[in-house]
C-alpha cells in the first residue's frame, strides 16, 4: 500500500522539525557552546564528554533522516532519548518541562516516521 500525498507530506514536516532541531543540538554539542557546557555540568556529566555525545546524536540523526535507514535512526534516537529522560529523572528535573521532553521528541521522531514510511506500519501490524 503506497502512502498518500497528504500523509507523507505530514510525515516530511514533522520530520523536518525534529531533525532541524535535533541537528541544532548535535551542531551546539560538537562546537561546545558555553550554554551546552554549563547545562551539562549542572546535570552531573563530565564536560569532556559533550564533543561524544554530540557525534552520537548527529549521527542517529542522519541516519533518521535518510530514508533507507529511517527505522533505525528512529530506534536509536529513541534509546538517546531514554538516556536523556533518565538524566532528567536523576537529577529531579520538573516532569513536564524536563523529563517529558525527550518523550515529546520521541513521539514526533515516530509519529513522522509512521506517516512517511508505511514499512513501520507493516512492522508493527497496522496494515493488512
Amino acid at each position: 500500500m503506497k502512502v498518500s500525498k497528504k500523509s507523507l507530506w505530514a510525515g516530511r514536516i514533522l520530520a523536518g522539525v525534529v531533525v532541524s532541531f535535533l541537528f541544532l543540538d548535535a551542531a551546539m554539542k560538537v562546537m561546545k557552546a558555553s550554554v551546552v557546557m554549563e547545562g551539562t555540568a549542572q546535570l552531573g556529566y563530565p564536560t569532556n564528554s559533550v564533543f561524544g555525545i554530540g557525534v552520537v546524536l548527529l549521527v542517529c540523526t542522519l541516519l533518521y533522516a535518510i530514508p533507507r535507514t529511517s527505522i533505525l535512526g528512529a530506534v536509536l534516537l529513541t534509546g538517546y532519548l531514554g538516556g536523556a529522560i533518565a538524566t532528567h529523572v536523576r537529577v529531579g528535573n520538573p516532569l513536564f518541562s524536563h523529563v517529558l521532553f525527550p518523550v515529546y521528541l520521541g513521539i514526533l521522531i515516530w509519529g513522522g516516521l509512521f506517516l512517511r514510511d508505511r514499512r513501520l506500519g507493516a512492522l508493527i501490524g497496522s496494515e493488512k
